[in-house]
């Protein structure tokens, strides 16, 4: 039953490289942990065009690692996101700041908070984290040295959080 799930959202600008690869690698350290089950994970952009497969050197990296992200398509943020997940996840400060505007905006009327807290994914591993250091690189225009690095800082941030929400391995 969804509503039962630990709702799980990663958000980066237009869910193409950062967020589709936090997805694929939080669904797979759920899986081998035997957990998949008890969460509903997703990804999304602030800014996305929906319906494009994340960029070519996530897939790629993704691959390398045993995880398939061809099944996934991009989508923005909505408002009932705020409602629908527990824990939405930002990859650095803008993303973090338009989510904040979302929660608080829109063109009827105020927008119920919701129940997801809200906050950046580097935080998760190190909660004090500041500036830059608290963002997770936007990979693009980049080679795929740091398409791996993001992975790398990916996986870390899946099992730190997988260690908060349902307990250590």
């Amino acid at each position: 039953m969804e509503h039962s799930r630990i709702g799980v959202l990663f958000v980066c600008h237009a869910n193409l490289c950062r967020s589709p690869l936090a997805e694929g690698v939080f669904g797979e350290r759920a899986r081998v942990r035997g957990v998949a089950d008890r969460f509903l994970i997703d990804s999304a952009g602030c800014w996305a065009d929906g319906g494009h497969m994340p960029h070519r050197n996530s897939v790629a990296v993704a691959a390398r690692h045993g995880i398939d992200l061809t099944g996934l398509r991009s989508r923005g943020v909505e408002p009932g996101d705020l409602h629908r997940f527990d824990h939405i996840l930002a990859m650095d400060r803008a993303n973090l700041s338009d989510l904040q505007r979302l929660r608080g905006l829109s063109a009827v009327g105020p927008v119920q908070p919701g129940k997801a807290k809200l906050r950046l994914l580097r935080h998760i591993m190190d909660p004090a984290a500041q500036g830059p250091a608290a963002d997770v690189a936007d990979p693009v225009g980049h080679g795929v040295d740091s398409y791996e690095a993001t992975y790398a800082l990916l996986l870390t941030a899946a099992n730190a959080l997988l260690d908060e929400l349902v307990g250590p391995a």
